[in-house]
């Protein structure tokens, strides 16, 4: 039954249409009753050919002296998330804990092709380690339907967002906050101090952030929210600060219209603003980048058309590796230099409409132009990037994923991809072939 200030507190948020929903505290069966435990195993092959003079030209596939580097990024390696969930105690305010431990193990790759695929942990020689391992935990609380944890956790946000596109996942230290108590809403904060990197080994390097090798803020903040009491549409707004370097601000929205039978019609818009904040350590920043994708699915088959522009003279850029929802950010490339505009197509095809369930093939093609670095703040944290005037660039991706749907080896995926990209001078990519093979078999359960 819940307590005389739940209903108190529920009045005042959303009146007396929210007494009839249980809240998520009130269905709490206990820690050890509702705890949970998954263990993910993951193979992941990347090989990535530089092209075109790219080790003339400094390419980052390894941590070794130019001379000593290789056109040829290559690794290969097995990794094993642990993860372990408890449930809530039960009473008004409920107490759980979460851990996890991530390790990987080197299958083969060498100190001249280690590094750029940020797959395997590398040591200060440049050479991969044969294994890495990081571990962490999370203290959580929860009221009615609102959850506070703090720790080392993975977060899923716009603005600040755990990637796990690797061979282990990113991971954040700081204190989270979630609240579903309106119906159809979803409200955040949060606080950060570091981010880690996919293959890092520590918990002391401060934050990842992607393309400013400016100074380093000491924290993070996110308040935002998600709605989807629309039908057919969800819709988000955050609102972040890196601190001494950007406040950033974001507005996303999906919205998928039915047509007829088996035939509807999405468009996936992201906006990001982004303005130079405090001591400025990565300088001066005025950008505006947004993305518009809009897919049409009929049967088995989509259909995507997208355009993505960035207005500014630095490159659109975010910390922790998955804080970027813009369409055009794909295998290689993210599409995000300053000034560009870029446009994609894309076919997928679920093979279930044609007898195999749990295939999916996929191709896109992306092409990027207008790139013109000229402008950029001479002292800033993006100006090694070397960006000219006129650049130009495409990628081409294509994708086939197979699930097993039965048996024993149910749930055991294989993806196999094939990315290519090509540009000019004037912009900052490497020209590069890649070829990325994951196999992963998640287990999991309730104790």
């Amino acid at each position: 039954m819940k307590t005389l200030t739940t209903h108190a507190l529920l009045l005042a948020l959303g009146g007396e249409t929210l007494l009839a929903q249980a809240s998520e505290q009130d269905n709490a069966n206990g820690f050890l009753q509702d705890s949970q435990w998954s263990l993910l195993n993951r193979s992941l092959y990347d090989r990535r050919d530089y092209q075109h003079g790219s080790l003339s030209s400094g390419a980052r596939n390894a941590y070794k002296p130019r001379a000593q580097r290789s056109d040829l990024a290559e690794e290969w390696a097995y990794g094993l998330m642990a993860d372990v969930a408890s449930g809530f105690t039960t009473g008004t305010v409920g107490f759980g804990l979460d851990a996890h431990l991530y390790s990987g193990w080197q299958l083969d790759s060498g100190g001249g092709r280690a590094g750029k695929a940020r797959v395997l942990g590398v040591d200060n020689e440049g050479h991969p380690k044969d294994e890495f391992s990081r571990g962490g935990a999370v203290a959580k609380l929860r009221f009615s339907s609102t959850e506070l944890r703090y720790g080392e956790q993975r977060v899923k946000t716009p603005v600040f967002g755990s990637s796990d596109s690797r061979l282990l996942p990113e991971t954040a230290t700081g204190w989270l906050l979630t609240s579903r108590e309106l119906p159809g809403t979803t409200l955040y904060g949060g606080h950060f101090n570091e981010s880690t990197d996919r293959n890092a080994t520590s918990h002391d390097q401060g934050f990842v952030v992607n393309y400013s090798n400016g100074k380093q803020g000491n924290s993070f903040d996110l308040i935002g929210g998600r709605n989807t009491s629309v039908k057919g549409l969800n819709a988000s707004l955050f609102s972040a600060q890196y601190d001494d370097t950007w406040r950033q601000h974001y507005l996303g929205a999906v919205y998928t219209q039915p047509l007829a039978a088996g035939q509807d019609l999405t468009f996936d818009l992201n906006l990001y603003r982004t303005q130079d904040t405090g001591k400025a350590l990565s300088g001066r920043i005025d950008n505006t980048t947004w993305s518009l994708l809009s897919t049409y699915k009929i049967g088995a088959h989509s259909f995507g058309l997208g355009y993505q522009k960035v207005d500014g003279d630095t490159p659109f850029d975010y910390v922790t590796r998955g804080a970027i929802y813009l369409s055009n950010s794909v295998a290689l490339s993210d599409f995000n230099a300053p000034e560009e505009a870029s446009w994609q197509a894309r076919y997928d095809l679920n093979m279930a409409g044609y007898g195999v369930p749990g295939l999916t093939l996929g191709a896109l093609y992306v092409r990027g132009s207008g790139i013109d670095g000229s402008h950029m703040d001479p002292n800033g944290g993006y100006k090694w990037l070397g960006y000219g005037q006129g650049g130009k660039h495409w990628e081409r991706d294509l994708q086939a994923k197979y699930v097993v749907q039965s048996g024993p080896a149910k749930n055991l995926g294989f993806t196999l991809r094939h990315a290519v990209h090509r540009g000019n001078s004037a912009q900052a990519e490497l020209d590069a072939d890649q070829i990325r093979l994951a196999i992963e078999y998640p287990l999991g359960g309730k104790f």
